[in-house]
């Protein structure tokens, strides 16, 4: 995504059920094929002495006293609890994970992060023929250290994002509904759907595009996070994950995605070369929510349907397309759903990286000698933009 009205200036060209019986051959079978397990081997052994107690107990005797009927019962109960303790210990072990839930209630914060700032985001034109709702990124918000921009997009062909560089930060993609897609300066190409995220390291240098993928409005999020004066001329790199490969968990009416970082004792794979959290939260009417933040760590809020109270109960409740700047001091984020309907918004997190920000359209970096280089390496198509010249997207 780029910024149109920086870009303007910088070149006109660039756009923005049941068990069974031991003994039988079924059971046999499978233990057969399962005697590397410790589990599966004790129940062998307990298999072939059961079944020679079925073939004794079978077997017509004259001799059988109602003592020894009596002293044969205990053992077949024993072999039965045995039996289904196996089981359990099976059932706990061996059957697959899935996503983590818990209802240990969560509890409250002595001292939760208030909010400082609310700001309603506003539509604007950005790119080709898209529209942009901003929050971070405007004059009333330039940044908010490490972040540099936020933009909730919504896009419809033929309008979108044509071929644009970056330099010196990362765009976090984060689709919401419909579908992206994205091809680059080196041959790289994909499509981004509902739920998937694709996490960019612009760095030495990307010329991409970002175009709807699918008929009807494509709808997501945009977060620009600044890298470190050491990291902004690294070669460029993508983390991409599938909606179905982003960590979840569930807890006390509170479903989240965790797009990066930890909630609720689960974590991303995603790395962040600047330390970042990123989380999307769905709570149903009545629910409640504590989330740690780092201490140290800006953090902001933007909600994306329903409305609830934030940094303490009984605040005036936010609404969708609100973006909620935490304040520095508390032990993190509590939230409360008073209404009758689902609140969704996202969290997000990073260490200050407390450097210089000089920013030109789609070039972030330290001094502004850095974004004159920039803008030549740019047009003369070197230092990391030697494939820009010859390129275009399909």
């Amino acid at each position: 995504m780029v910024n149109t009205h920086l870009e303007r200036r910088l070149d006109p060209h660039i756009y923005r059920s049941h068990p069974p019986l031991l003994g039988s051959r079924a059971t046999t079978k499978m233990l057969r094929h399962s005697s590397s397990s410790p589990i599966y081997t004790a129940l062998a052994r307990l298999t072939r002495l059961n079944s020679n107690r079925l073939l004794s107990l079978a077997a017509p005797s004259r001799k059988t006293s109602s003592r020894s009927r009596a002293n044969t019962t205990p053992l077949l109960i024993l072999i039965l609890l045995l039996f289904l303790l196996i089981l359990v210990v099976s059932a706990v072990f061996l059957l697959p994970a899935t996503t983590m839930s818990s209802s240990a209630p969560t509890a409250p914060f002595e001292n939760p992060r208030a909010v400082v700032r609310k700001l309603l985001s506003e539509a604007q034109s950005e790119g080709h023929g898209a529209t942009v709702r901003r929050s971070i990124g405007r004059l009333e918000l330039r940044s908010l250290d490490p972040f540099l921009m936020l933009d909730e997009f919504s896009v419809s062909k033929p309008a979108g994002f044509p071929d644009h560089p970056h330099r010196g930060f990362e765009t976090v993609t984060y689709m919401l509904d419909g579908a992206f897609a994205h091809q680059d300066f080196s041959g790289r190409k994909g499509t981004i759907r509902t739920g998937d995220v694709q996490w960019m390291t612009a760095g030495r240098g990307i010329v991409h595009s970002e175009m709807p993928a699918s008929d009807g409005v494509q709808k997501g999020l945009q977060l620009w996070i600044n890298l470190a004066s050491k990291d902004k001329m690294i070669e460029p790199r993508y983390q991409e994950l599938q909606s179905k490969d982003i960590s979840r968990a569930e807890k006390d009416g509170v479903e989240v995605r965790i797009i990066a970082g930890e909630a609720f004792g689960v974590r991303s794979p995603v790395y962040t070369r600047t330390p970042t959290l990123y989380m999307d939260f769905t709570m149903r009417p009545g629910s409640q929510l504590h989330q740690p933040v780092p201490a140290g760590w800006n953090a902001f809020v933007y909600v994306i349907e329903g409305e609830g109270s934030f940094g303490r109960e009984g605040a005036a409740p936010a609404a969708a397309h609100h973006c909620l700047v935490l304040g520095a001091d508390g032990d993190g984020l509590s939230v409360w759903n008073g209404s009758g309907a689902p609140l969704r918004f996202v969290l997000a997190a990073g260490r200050p990286l407390k450097e210089p920000v000089v920013q030109q359209g789609p070039f972030v970096m330290n001094t502004r000698a850095e974004i004159q280089q920039a803008v030549e390496d740019y047009y003369y198509g070197r230092n990391g933009f030697e494939k820009a010249a010859h390129w275009s997207s399909a």
